[in-house]
């Protein structure tokens, strides 16, 4: 009798488990089969696109081909670009900025400015036809740096050395393990100030603003959304619904178009991936990378508001 209750359990518990992996194996089935859906997008008609440009900006070349993509699609009558960047590397806002150039070449861009677009977040609104910003908004801040930490004297205090072999005397120059030389700023000056003198003619191009102006904006300061009216660097104070406005008044796009929403496509994990310890990041390197910990060692020219 015992045996045949345990026989009994046993088939239970067999049946259970069996329930279990086929419910498993019917999510990952539907979970894969959404994937497959999600990439098949059917043409939309006439639209305006949104692209929104958020956080730190650096080079990408996924978000160049989207935006040439943009650039290219008829259905697309418009671009609004939403920006909430502090800046970032100048040659990643290069980049941007020229980008978005090429959509503006071929159909209307204007630019919506939200808590911050200052830096290298006013080289990507400078891309745009018409700018928009917030009253409250900060924007400004025309200007370009390098830093580089000094630790010489601490080393010098706790007894550490270091040893150096280079080519030239301006290699890997400034180094925070001597003191700094007045040849080796001057020369980093030069770099800084073509950087700069590019990024203030791009205010010269695109903006029509006096000599008194200028003079300001050149100290590199920051503005409120409406002292940044007042001196030319932004249109008008508003929103997305006054960047549509303008774009049906001005450029004949109705308000009645949609807003469709582009983004930069990021790879998404195959189903249990993060069963097997292959998930999103991929490991300690991308975790890292994840952190900003990678973007925090790099060094270079830098357009952002700090």
């Amino acid at each position: 009798m015992m045996n045949q209750i345990e026989e009994y359990e046993e088939r239970k518990k067999l049946r259970r488990s069996r329930f279990r992996w086929r419910l498993l194996a019917l999510l990952a089935v539907v979970f894969a089969g959404g994937m497959v859906l999600s990439q098949i997008k059917p043409e939309r008609g006439p639209h305006v696109a949104r692209f929104d440009v958020e956080g730190i900006i650096t080079g990408d070349p996924d978000r160049t081909g989207l935006l040439r993509d943009i650039a290219e699609k008829d259905s697309v009558k418009a671009l609004l670009v939403r920006i909430n960047s502090p800046g970032g590397t100048v040659t990643g806002s290069e980049e941007l900025y020229e980008a978005l150039r090429e959509v503006a070449g071929k159909k209307p861009v204007v630019a919506t400015m939200g808590d911050v677009a200052a830096s290298g977040g006013y080289i990507t609104a400078l891309a745009a036809d018409r700018i928009v910003a917030m009253s409250n908004t900060i924007t400004g801040s025309v200007g370009v740096i390098f830093q580089a930490p000094n630790v010489h004297e601490l080393m010098e205090k706790v007894g550490v050395q270091m040893v150096e072999i280079k080519s030239g005397d301006l290699k890997a120059e400034p180094t925070p393990f001597k003191p700094v030389d007045p040849d080796i700023i001057a020369a980093e000056r030069e770099l800084v100030d073509d950087s700069f003198d590019w990024f203030l003619g791009l205010v010269r191009d695109r903006r029509d603003i006096g000599d008194n102006a200028m003079a300001e904006i050149r100290r590199g300061g920051v503005f409120t959304g409406r002292m940044a009216v007042e001196r030319g660097l932004v249109d008008a104070l508003g929103g997305l619904d006054e960047a549509r406005e303008w774009l049906d008044a001005e450029r004949g796009v109705s308000e009645d178009l949609d807003l469709v929403l582009y983004e930069v496509r990021e790879e998404t994990p195959l189903p249990f991936d993060f069963l097997l310890g292959q998930g999103a990041l991929g490991g300690a390197g991308d975790a890292f990378g994840a952190l900003g910990v990678g973007e925090r060692l790099r060094t270079g020219l830098w357009a952002i508001y700090r």
